[in-house]
């Protein structure tokens, strides 16, 4: 990685017009230490748009208390608990097709 790679911004996105409550978790936020409050729009999509070092990040969304999966994403690995962590590739080469799928740029 270059020492002059620049953060980027990222958008997260969640589908859940009953939630009360949707967090961003993951490695960048010390998962559940300080989770990110995604704001909740008028349909139902809750969003944040947040800053990242260059770099690859296991993440997870905690919904009204229970863990959740970015359906956007198609990039996971297995976690210690039994399921997946959704994975975010920033500043790094991937494959276009692969990178289009991992993160909405904003």
């Amino acid at each position: 990685m270059s020492p002059t790679a620049q953060k980027e911004k990222r958008t997260f996105l969640f589908k859940a017009p009953s939630a009360r409550s949707v967090l961003l978790a993951g490695d960048f936020t010390r998962w559940l230490a300080h989770p990110i409050p995604l704001r909740k729009h008028s349909d139902g999509v809750w969003s944040i748009t947040t800053t990242l070092a260059p770099g690859t990040y296991h993440y997870r969304f905690f919904v009204d208390g229970e863990w959740r999966d970015d359906p956007e994403c198609k990039l996971r690995v297995q976690n210690s608990f039994g399921t997946q962590n959704d994975v975010i590739q920033v500043g790094v080469a991937v494959e276009k097709d692969a990178q289009a799928d991992l993160a909405h740029p904003v």
